[in-house]
């Protein structure tokens, strides 16, 4: 046996509710958690005075009270667990468990016993029933009689309204009244609110946005108190789970959030949060109506006589002594906005969701705070209206969804990359890369993370790192990957290097299908893979190398390399991991760090000298590449001669001098019977204008003695220099063509100038 025992399948009775919790006995601690609103109740050890074993209708009940009279009691134990639980309590809390007889007699006349918080009904001595007193709302005290009144509980499936004792007159000692006696030990112990005497501070006119309305704040020392026009509502400080302090998204104004458990009622509404809303620039002084002793003595110098600033300040100041609990504020988490709110929209109200340490929490209308113990998943959804704007659906354990809707597409990406370091599941992608957190540790779910200044300072240093190493691999880009032999699936039809397939075509049918096989298997090396918005590409890193400078390293590791065989010494058979946790918890202590900040930034400079030598090296022996590549790039084989395009024929412009008539005949419709047969199967060539090149003798001769300056001599072959000829002998016969005018179409031209383009 350890010296701790938990269970966690332990529920705890409040208000008539059942509400399961994990139980946790340790040698100097006992410590219960709430599952349903995260509440921690803790005590230690040496405050138990007795500890029962009682026999319930569903199991067993382990009850423990303390010095000062308040009594926890725990169901839900089997009888098995009894000698494990008896040795442990006897061992470490100086006191045995004992068991305790309940009558089963049904009588209804018996004993009425007073014990701590708690009235206990014995039956010939034995425990018939007990009520804690703690759950009475109202007492009234008649003749004979006694009537309790008892708090409603919504969770509750069946609540007592009422119980009525009746108390017969004795002649034992006149001069005492039983029924009396009776009411003032129950009014001692009660939940009853009596506001009597002076409020030890007042706030006037309070804008309150739940329950809505202006109101007046009445501080006492054990509740609050809220006066409107037309409620009146009196807040318990026992009532009080968490207190918030969260910035509003126009960094003007503050909201001030207070949960309670459970909820303050009017009618059959429920308000299981106080919102208050103030303005930054309000500012107020407040005079607290007890002596700086009464202050010392019951609220250890925590609140002072004045207090002056503003008004968001002061009331904070003053609701966290008297209730003793933190203030959540905000964590790490900055929007796209800068601030640490996200616009969005529960249902159709409009409000603002805070991202914070350990949980989320929405205000105002209606406020919701989830605890990630509670969270099962969060998603990631398209928004049905509109693009911009993506949903995002918290669900919590007990299948309780909650969407926010409406947010703007830029927040994703911090949204996202805060859910993903709280190691919260994301539906969408299934937990895949995430280590989730455990959030269920018996820690009170309200207190946040405190800032270690630390754990800031390494986050810079490991910042400073990244930036290196993106400089390094700055040199290297990622090119894209192009299959061999995968061209242009439409070459044929549009790039002009493409040879013609038609006379291919007509051969076996196989060739066609490797091409569509080509063509498919190309269509699939160009599938590309859909991310979500927000996401980032990675990019796929050359392998390092080990010519490079290493990193320097910081202040705490140059520290670390000195001291680390210290620590083995100090610390024999120690492992790996807790040589780190030693050393963290000791640098954490050294004061004097100006040494290792001094060599740290030798070392960066060492690093920063040797880095840029290596680049410059690096530059150099690309560009001797690059003059290599250049020298055997003539070595290389020509291609092969690719195959001409046929073009099909264009129509002349050219105009008739005799009109439309139907004598005239364009070039492309004249027999070519007078041809050679070598030319009947060729199509005619387009030439350019002749009527510019009688204007413009001038240009081309002078054009061709540029090109004879040059000793660039244009080569005609045989069949070229056939077509100059025909083209000097001038114009065909009237029955082929008529005359071209000088002012003919742009379509038509001789050759020359084709060949010196």
């Amino acid at each position: 046996m350890g010296d701790f025992l938990e269970y966690p399948d332990v529920v705890q009775e409040v208000r008539g509710s059942m509400n399961p919790g994990r139980l946790k006995l340790q040698s100097n601690t006992v410590i219960f958690k709430n599952i349903k609103t995260g509440k921690v109740d803790q005590f230690q050890s040496s405050d138990v005075e007795t500890a029962n074993w009682l026999l319930r209708a569903r199991g067993h009940c382990l009850k423990l009270k303390l010095k000062n009279g308040t009594i926890h009691r725990y169901d839900g134990f089997k009888e098995s667990e009894y000698e494990k639980l008896s040795s442990f309590i006897s061992k470490y809390y100086d006191t045995d468990l004992s068991k305790v007889d309940i009558s089963v007699r049904g009588w209804n006349w018996g004993v009425a016993d007073f014990v701590g918080n708690s009235l206990d009904f014995l039956v010939n001595d034995k425990l018939a029933f007990e009520i804690p007193l703690t759950n009475v709302s109202h007492t009234t005290a008649s003749k004979n009689e006694v009537t309790l009144e008892f708090h409603q509980n919504d969770d509750a499936a069946v609540s007592l309204m009422e119980l009525r004792f009746h108390i017969p007159s004795t002649d034992k000692d006149p001069e005492k009244d039983p029924v009396q006696e009776f009411h003032t030990n129950v009014l001692d112990k009660a939940d009853i609110i009596q506001a009597t005497g002076e409020s030890i501070a007042t706030f006037e006119e309070i804008q309150c946005l739940t329950p809505r309305g202006r109101y007046d704040i009445k501080i006492y020392p054990s509740f609050l108190q809220l006066h409107g026009k037309t409620f009146d509502y009196k807040i318990p400080y026992a009532t009080v789970l968490r207190l918030f302090l969260l910035p509003h998204k126009d960094h003007r104004q503050m909201f001030f959030v207070v949960s309670l458990d459970p909820p303050i009622k009017q009618g059959g509404t429920r308000y299981p949060f106080l919102i208050l809303l103030f303005n930054k620039e309000e500012e107020t002084t407040l005079e607290i109506g007890l002596s700086e002793a009464d202050l010392q003595e019951k609220y250890d110098g925590k609140l002072s006589k004045e207090m002056s600033g503003p008004l968001y300040e002061i009331i904070s100041k003053v609701m966290k002594a008297l209730v003793n609990r933190k203030i959540t504020v905000p964590g790490s988490f900055i929007g796209h906005s800068g601030t640490h709110a996200v616009g969005c929209s529960f249902k159709a109200a409009t409000g603002f969701l805070y991202p914070l340490e350990r949980g989320f929490m929405f205000v105002h209308k209606p406020p919701i705070h989830v605890r990630f113990d509670e969270v099962a998943n969060v998603n990631f959804a398209r928004s049905a209206g509109s693009t911009r704007s993506f949903d995002f659906e918290v669900e919590t354990k007990s299948g309780t969804v909650y969407t926010f809707v409406s947010i703007e597409k830029e927040e994703y990406t911090k949204l996202y990359d805060f859910v993903s370091n709280k190691g919260l599941r994301v539906k969408n992608i299934g937990g895949k890369g995430f280590k989730e957190t455990n959030y269920e540790e018996m820690l009170d779910s309200g207190e946040e993370d405190d800032h270690d200044a630390y754990l800031e300072r390494m986050k810079a240093e490991g910042k400073e790192r990244d930036e290196d190493d993106e400089d390094s691999d700055s040199d290297s880009e990622d090119e894209d990957f192009v299959a061999e032999g995968s061209g242009s699936d439409v070459a044929e039809e549009y790039d002009t290097d493409a040879a013609t397939s038609e006379s291919d075509s007509d051969g076996s049918g196989g060739d066609n299908e490797e091409k569509k096989k080509k063509k498919e298997k190309h269509k699939k090396e160009k599938t590309k893979t859909v991310r979500e918005p927000g996401t980032r590409k990675r990019k796929k890193k050359d392998k390092k190398d080990p010519n490079m400078p290493k990193r320097p390293q910081s202040a705490y590791f140059l520290w670390l390399n000195e001291n680390r065989e210290r620590i083995k010494e100090e610390n024999p058979g120690i492992s790996i991991i807790d040589v780190s946790k030693k050393a963290g918890e000791q640098w954490k202590t050294v004061t004097d760090k100006s040494k290792w900040d001094k060599l740290a930034v030798v070392a960066k400079e060492e690093y920063t000298k040797a880095m840029a030598e290596y680049k410059e090296q690096q530059q150099a022996a690309g560009q001797d590449e690059g003059d290599d590549d250049e020298e055997e790039e003539p070595k290389r084989k020509p291609k092969s001669p690719k195959k001409s395009l046929t073009k099909s024929p264009k129509k002349s412009a050219t105009e008739s001098k005799a009109g439309a008539g139907g004598d005239y005949k364009s070039k492309e419709f004249i027999s070519s019977s007078e041809s050679s047969g070598d030319d009947d199967e060729k199509p005619l060539k387009k030439k350019k204008k002749r009527a510019e090149d009688e204007d413009k003798p001038l240009k081309k001769k002078k054009k061709r003695e540029d090109d004879d300056d040059d000793e660039k001599p244009l080569k005609k072959t045989k069949k070229r220099e056939e077509e100059d000829e025909e083209e000097e002998d001038g114009l065909p016969s009237d029955e082929e063509i008529l005359s071209t005018p000088p002012s003919s179409g742009a379509d038509s031209g001789s050759e020359d100038e084709e060949d010196d383009d």
